[in-house]
């Protein structure tokens, strides 16, 4: 397979595309051209590891910018333009201020030695839960598709029985150098990436990654009284490091559904009650049903207004990791009847009849104010 495809059309995907884009993109042709998919394959095995070599260019934010701007030139005879003392192109200010200041940070990276192994990416789950979930907490059940360690090797990449033999661009060192100006530069091994060694048997299973594809089932823990947005951090269980690096982390997102009855804000519980009109002018009570599975009684004064609001202590949601519950709050609409019978028609004649504006003062006092502007009107 040639050499000189670009990265981002091996990946098929735009110049522009996002982290989540591109690694969405990795996830889906690493298993198409997987070798164990493809037995005997030599192309699909050779589009699989040209596939990774530029998804592992791409998704550290410093290489994919060296690539951006010099191709893979950015990568061969230790840097731009050159090896070491040959005054290679600029690779960016981190680099030089690291080299300068590294052993006097506790960095270490002044002193040549190996760079640190890499822990492996975060990963975010975006997970749905009704309203009574969120109220009442549960155990959740997960499947997620990860990076994780081989077992074959126990993530070293080699093949088990073998090792790994010192970089020979390095020197084992882990990192190259490049004359820059005044300033050398130090940056990782290009062929090594930064481990200071190179395995010369790779593992059958893994390739040498030291990890591979794999769905995993995960139990998470929604306590009571979470919100929508609540992030919970599951430590160790996002993506393996390569080459046995230590795992990242797994973050669920939760997001609440709607509900058919309540709205929510914070602990608070909102709900919109309709009630008749004679409900309205003589008052009585109404039910409602709570997350906790309990039934709230809801007195309505008599004489009530649409758009009042009447609350009920306590009895909305848990406080998140605390003591207590928030309120529930309800909106009441007055519903005015659409369907008489002759006789309600009768009667609710005889009661306009006995009408005197004091029943309804504020709808009393806007005729008033109205009949005032058109006797100034008429003057």
């Amino acid at each position: 397979m040639a050499t000189d495809i670009d990265y981002y059309e091996l990946l098929e995907v735009e110049r522009t595309a996002d982290d989540k884009v591109i690694k969405s993109s990795y996830r889906r042709l690493a298993m198409q051209f997987h070798p164990d998919r493809n037995p005997g394959d030599h192309e699909a095995e050779a589009k699989f590891k040209a596939i990774s070599q530029a998804y592992d260019c791409l998704k550290d934010p410093q290489k994919r910018a060296a690539y951006d701007r010099f191709g893979k030139a950015a990568f061969e005879n230790g840097g731009v333009g050159g090896g070491a003392g040959q005054g290679g192109g600029f690779e960016g200010f981190s680099d030089i201020f690291e080299n300068i200041f590294g052993e006097f940070m506790g960095g270490g990276r002044g002193g040549g030695g190996r760079s640190s192994v890499r822990r492996g990416a975060d990963l975010r789950y975006d997970l749905e839960i009704s309203f009574e979930d969120a109220y009442a907490g549960k155990q959740a059940s997960i499947t997620v598709d990860v990076a994780a360690q081989c077992e074959t090797c126990d993530g070293s990449g080699a093949k088990p029985g073998t090792g790994t033999t010192s970089c020979k661009t390095c020197g084992g060192h882990g990192k190259v150098r490049a004359q820059q100006g005044f300033f050398v530069v130090e940056r990782a091994c290009p062929a090594c990436h930064g481990a200071g060694e190179v395995i010369s048997d790779p593992c059958g299973d893994c390739h040498g990654e030291g990890r591979i594809e794999k769905t995993k089932t995960l139990d998470v823990g929604i306590p009571a009284g979470v919100d929508d947005g609540t992030r919970i951090r599951l430590t160790g269980e996002g993506e393996a490091g390569a080459r046995g690096g230590p795992p990242g982390d797994l973050y669920i997102f939760l997001h609440l559904a709607q509900h058919e009855l309540f709205e929510r804000d914070g602990t608070t519980l909102f709900a919109r009650a309709p009630i008749s009109f004679t409900t309205a002018a003589l008052g009585g009570t109404i039910d409602v049903p709570g997350l906790d599975k309990t039934r709230h009684e809801i007195r309505i004064p008599a004489g009530i207004q649409s758009g009042k609001q009447i609350r009920q202590r306590g009895a909305g949601m848990p406080v998140l990791n605390g003591r207590g519950y928030g309120d529930l709050v309800i909106q009441i609409e007055v519903e005015t009847p659409t369907k008489l019978s002759a006789r309600q028609k009768e009667l609710l004649e005889e009661f306009r009849t006995t009408e005197t504006g004091d029943e309804s003062p504020q709808s009393s006092g806007f005729f008033a104010r109205l009949k005032g502007m058109w006797e100034d009107l008429t003057d």
